[in-house]
């Protein structure tokens, strides 16, 4: 498996649109070939990398349930709707998890799913996962070897407790964690690090909590549909976000 990367947090903080910053990131600095995995059942990081997505690994799953062809087994017709729900990109690729389980038992079919993603990501020199917001995910053991887990919070209460849940969660769970970082979002000139609640600073330690600002153009470009990634590198979230990742990936190339 190559360098995972895995994005957690409360709903509506923006931990999508870091996702897939990161993957420009990763682009422009030759780090590929990546896979994308939008493990959110909202899908929209192939918005934010402006790629179509015609299908989910959900979809192919009920599928499953009634339109396995005759003489064809379910793993190797899973398999096929894997690839074709793979969104080919410029130095990456996507797949999008979809929606959670509905009525009935899955069990068979998401662990058919596991492996088929286990052995996807064998091919891929980094993994970047967007998770559902909350703890879902991580209490289900889904990505089980993280090399760097990316908590994403606006400066509410509300979001800086979720994310402090889910680090802790997430370090009782017998899953490899090598690091874990906090991301506050659209955060005001005038916040500074002394001002984040004691649990904050005392879970992730001063050193893994990163700012990032408020950009309007970020914000113009969500309302006129257009591909996050496709900003300009002077706009300030871009420069906030390089300057984060550079902290993450130089040391380690150097």
């Amino acid at each position: 498996m190559g360098y995972a990367v895995a994005f957690g947090g409360k709903g509506g903080t923006g931990k999508t649109t870091i996702a897939g910053l990161l993957i420009r990131y990763m682009l422009r600095h030759g780090m590929k070939p990546v896979l994308a995995i939008d493990a959110d059942s909202n899908s929209n990081l192939n918005d934010v990398l402006g790629v179509p997505l015609d299908g989910t690994l959900s979809d192919a799953r009920e599928e499953m349930k009634t339109s396995v062809p005759m003489g064809m087994t379910k793993d190797i017709f899973m398999e096929m709707k894997m690839e074709q729900s793979l969104v080919e990109g410029d130095g990456f690729d996507l797949v999008a998890m979809g929606r959670p389980e509905g009525p009935g038992c899955y069990c068979a079919a998401n662990n058919l799913l596991s492996s088929l993603i286990e052995r996807l990501i064998k091919n891929y020199e980094y993994i970047v996962i967007d998770n559902e917001a909350g703890m879902e995910h991580f209490s289900r053991l889904t990505q089980k070897d993280i090399d760097l887990l990316v908590l994403v919070s606006d400066p509410s209460r509300r979001g800086l407790d979720a994310a402090c849940r889910i680090a802790e969660l997430v370090g009782k769970l017998p899953i490899r964690v090598a690091e874990t970082m906090l991301v506050i979002n659209r955060v005001g000139e005038s916040a500074a690090d002394n001002e984040w609640p004691e649990p904050v600073v005392r879970i992730f330690g001063r050193d893994k909590i990163v700012c990032l600002p408020a950009d309007s153009l970020l914000s113009e470009f969500d309302r006129e549909g257009k591909p996050t990634v496709t900003l300009p590198d002077d706009a300030a979230i871009i420069q906030a976000v390089d300057a984060f990742f550079d902290r993450v990936f130089k040391p380690a190339a150097a």
